[in-house]
């Protein structure tokens, strides 16, 4: 990193902290662009890192949906006297390329409320800056913008703040996207319809772009095609589920339980957001047995599998011994469906990731887990593979998921080997009940002690 870098200020959104760091890391991997962080606790929304350019920040911007603004930063102080100071004096050289353009300044109190009086004060102590341009609220040709941190818990705010930052607004990132794709507004969804921010994460930490071919062997309602399309991926997925594909299971919103249904189905989600030129098929088939022929070759699988929750986790099978179907019956005939255990699906998508990802692309999958047996040591593995990012979404006190990236180092062969097995033959819902079981009868016990 060179001596001409600049200072610049991510301000992150307050949620799915364990998210950021891998998806910038994803982005600025995209996107060739070099970034050392110079502050960057995880807790904190407000990190520090230096690039080359306004142009490297503004390719960021162009794709996280975790930050909200990226600032070139002027001054950071543990006072407000300290950054006045230092402010005072780099203000003109700071200032000068936009002294006679028109401005506003943004004032932002974090973790701590703040009156209009109090406001209008903080920006009226920056009238020492020589600008000469007229104030305009609504796309100014500068934005600047005060921070004062006093942390995360707004119920016990420290007296002062913890940090200051001044700085001018480079870019504003891809946060509109989560109310795009709303769940709320979106015509066909499902009981397990990913949320919108976490598909555009998957979806960057994919390094996904344009004119990638983007498969889900998991797609049910299609919330992670249409994050991949966003991006410009092309995209297709399976999934074993007829009636989910088909738009004929019954409807997720009660309100709609009793309207007559249509256009119901991935393809018409991506038209709803323009996407449709995007999209290239959805097909009922068990990912257990892949369809597609040797040679073919995606760009990004990212997936989001059953656990047997909310959604069966099933593949096509029987435990009948004499599995014959009469030729009379072959025409009508529906194959039988056998539980498939977690640690097998993880494994045949670890295989087929393997074999059907380009050298270097990415698959990102989720699991979950029970959080007080979690053993990185135990994460599906697979030789071919390279786990790149492991983040976690905590969804109560007992089980969480964790959003595991990997990325494709060398070819696959017949010798290659996947393992790592978190539930051995059981569904996730199997092991969650029977560890809830478990602690219910422990904290019996003691009540009875």
């Amino acid at each position: 990193m060179s001596s001409h870098l600049k200072k610049y200020l991510f301000w992150f959104a307050n949620e799915h902290l364990d998210f950021r760091l891998n998806e910038i890391k994803s982005i600025t991997t995209l996107l060739k662009v070099d970034l050392k962080w110079l502050k960057s606790p995880l807790e904190d929304p407000f990190w520090i890192a230096e690039l080359d350019s306004d142009e490297s920040a503004t390719k960021i911007a162009s794709r996280s949906v975790t930050v909200r603004y990226i600032i070139d930063l002027w001054s950071t102080a543990p006072s407000v006297s300290e950054l006045h100071g230092e402010l005072h004096g780099l203000s003109h050289s700071l200032v000068t390329p936009y002294r006679d353009v028109s401005f506003k300044m943004k004032v932002e109190i974090f973790g701590k409320s703040q009156t209009e009086k109090e406001k209008l004060d903080k920006i009226e102590s920056f009238s020492y800056l020589p600008l000469n341009g007229r104030v305009k609220l609504k796309n100014p040709e500068l934005a600047l913008q005060y921070i004062e941190y006093y942390g995360v818990d707004h119920t016990t705010a420290p007296p002062h703040p913890r940090a200051l930052y001044f700085g001018r607004v480079v870019a504003s990132c891809q946060r509109e996207l989560i109310s795009k794709h709303s769940l709320k507004k979106r015509k066909f969804i499902g009981n397990t319809s990913m949320d919108p921010q976490l598909s555009l994460i998957m979806a960057n930490q994919a390094k996904i772009c344009v004119g990638d071919i983007v498969f889900d062997p998991f797609v049910g309602s299609g919330s992670l095609l249409i994050a991949a399309a966003e991006f410009g991926g092309y995209v297709l997925g399976t999934d074993i589920d007829y009636l989910m594909l088909h738009g004929k299971t019954r409807p997720t919103r009660k309100q709609d339980r009793h309207k007559p249904r249509s256009n119901e189905s991935v393809l018409c989600n991506l038209k709803q957001y323009g996407l449709e030129d995007h999209y290239i098929d959805v097909i009922v088939a068990d990912s257990s047995l892949p369809l597609w022929r040797p040679g073919i070759l995606f760009d990004a699988i990212i997936t989001d599998p059953p656990y047997g929750m909310r959604e069966a986790i099933e593949r096509v099978g029987c435990h009948k011994e004499d599995k014959k179907i009469s030729e009379q019956h072959l025409p009508t005939h529906i194959p039988s469906k056998i539980v498939y255990p977690l640690s097998r699906l993880m494994s045949d998508l670890l295989n087929f990731a393997a074999l059907y990802l380009k050298i270097g692309s990415r698959l990102v999958t989720w699991l979950p887990i029970i959080r007080c047996e979690y053993d990185e040591k135990k994460l599906p593995y697979h030789d071919c593979l390279q786990l790149v990012g492991n983040s976690e979404q905590i969804l109560s006190t007992t089980s969480s998921r964790r959003l595991l990236t990997y990325e494709k180092i060398k070819n696959f062969k017949s010798s290659s080997c996947t393992n790592g097995i978190l539930y051995d033959e059981e569904t996730f819902r199997e092991r969650y009940y029977k560890y809830v079981e478990q602690l219910r009868k422990a904290k019996a016990d003691r009540k009875d002690n």
